[in-house]
């Protein structure tokens, strides 16, 4: 999972795509995840690492993030993987 080199993200979830001149925000949790996905993290790890900070399910955990990765795909903000 990751995003476009060229996103811009900020510290409190406001984020840019400079290729289309939109902007998005998010809350806490889908920043960790950005920040994460920015760095190239693997899906399980984002999903241990925000189930510790937040202490949360990991079922909704999961759910969540395969929920934002959809809307960043429908976005143009994910970076095609290479097989």
């Amino acid at each position: 999972m990751k995003i476009k080199n060229n996103i811009a993200v900020s510290e409190n979830g406001f984020v840019f795509n400079p290729a289309s001149g939109e902007s998005f925000t998010t809350n806490q949790v889908g920043l960790e995840m950005l920040n994460l996905m920015r760095k190239g993290t693997k899906k399980e790890a984002i999903i241990a690492a925000i189930t510790e900070k937040f202490e949360a399910d990991t079922g909704v955990i999961e759910r969540d993030l395969n929920d934002f990765s959809e809307m960043l795909k429908q976005y143009h903000l994910h970076q095609h993987e290479e097989s």
